[in-house]
């Protein structure tokens, strides 16, 4: 796998609202996708984090948000530009140092 491409793709590749397959998708842990075929890109992380943003601001949500990362390869990078839109918006973010896996985010 090209890493460099995977990563620069992740910055530059605009996803297509038309196509079906570059909607944001959800699987049993999150979105999935991949910015090689324009599925994973910081678009729509930053769509997907400034959804949930407004959506905690609906409800009065003001606890914390536990935000993590794991060993997929765009898993840094999105986690930083996560927790850019969190701290933009106010939400104060408690990060775990290191990797950690899926479901002991969810038990958080």
């Amino acid at each position: 796998m090209d890493l460099l491409r995977l990563l620069t793709l992740y910055y530059e590749e605009r996803p297509d609202p038309q196509n079906p397959l570059q909607r944001v998708a959800f699987g049993t842990s999150g979105h999935r996708g991949t910015s090689l075929k324009g599925t994973f890109t910081e678009a729509h992380v930053l769509a997907i984090t400034q959804a949930i943003a407004e959506l905690r601001a609906s409800f009065g949500a003001t606890g914390p948000l536990f935000l993590a990362k794991d060993t997929h390869a765009l898993s840094e990078p999105a986690w930083a530009t996560a927790l850019s839109v969190l701290v933009a918006n106010g939400i104060e973010v408690r990060l775990e140092e290191g990797y950690t896996p899926t479901p002991l985010v969810s038990l958080a």
